[in-house]
């Protein structure tokens, strides 16, 4: 009989792997992964998606602090507004039925997925969209750091609340929030949005893990082989990601997110 630990210990790691590699994408798959692997349900899986995504993020994080490339001022803002949103998300989790969350996160995946695939299509992930407009936040030239503005600080601020609400509730980082929306207000080299993504990551799923622990709704039998699979997972991660094309990398994962979305989809229309 397969051992139980060895399998969440496995999954982890494959989590750990596609944050590393793609800054956004380990969250969101943590729970689906969950679900399939150890047939649990949404709500029980989402906090120790939660507590492996969040340390492995956060190792991530520190590494890349060490390298200049986190925005920490910006990662503050956007995980502040996150960690005292995060707990309402939580809450709600605890009170909608397992197949409306399923069916809510399979929808939420297929979108990502769906995104990011035709993003990635036709150009690479260091390319940028030509902007109309100037970005809200924008790297001063003579300081190299952000010059903060007030619709600066409301787009971040927006922008991680919106993250610590999905985080709570479906159990994912944010990333694939916190990604897109620096692209969008923000002219940050990608490098430095996948580092200050794993940043507010981190920050934001530690609120909601200490939350779960306190309610008592923490399987840590379970997060712990979890976690420490997502951590040699994204220790690992780090050591490729620079021999790979990131426009393949975000298309490969978003034919399997996708795939996953579709089994959610089908499993919680045979749970109504």
């Amino acid at each position: 009989m397969t051992d139980p630990h060895a399998i969440s210990a496995a999954l982890g790691s494959l989590v750990g792997l596609i944050l590393a590699l793609t800054g956004a994408g380990g969250g969101i798959v943590a729970v689906p992964l969950l679900v399939f692997g150890l047939k649990l349900d949404v709500a029980t899986a989402g906090p120790i998606g939660l507590a492996a995504v969040g340390i492995a993020a956060a190792l991530g994080a520190l590494l890349a602090l060490r390298e200049g490339r986190v925005r920490y001022k910006a990662a503050t803002l956007m995980a502040g507004a996150g960690a005292i949103v995060s707990p309402l998300g939580l809450s709600l989790a605890r009170r909608v039925p397992n197949a409306p969350l399923m069916l809510l996160f399979a929808l939420v995946l297929l979108y990502v997925a769906a995104r990011m695939f035709l993003q990635q299509r036709s150009r690479g992930q260091a390319s940028r969209p030509a902007r109309t407009t100037p970005a809200p936040c924008h790297i001063d030239e003579v300081r190299g750091k952000l010059a903060w503005t007030m619709p600066c600080a409301r787009a971040l601020t927006f922008s991680g609340a919106i993250a610590g609400l999905l985080s709570g509730l479906l159990g994912v980082g944010g990333g694939f929030v916190i990604v897109p929306a620096l692209r969008r207000i923000s002219d940050i080299p990608i490098e430095g949005i996948v580092a200050t993504s794993l940043a507010v990551i981190a920050l934001v799923s530690t609120s909601g893990v200490v939350a779960a622990s306190v309610s008592g709704h923490m399987a840590w039998t379970t997060a712990l082989p979890f976690t420490a699979g997502a951590i040699a997972g994204m220790l690992g991660g780090r050591l490729i990601a620079k021999r790979l094309s990131g426009a393949h990398i975000q298309r490969g994962f978003a034919v399997f997110a996708g795939l996953i979305a579709i089994a959610m989809m089908v499993k919680a229309s045979s749970i109504i």
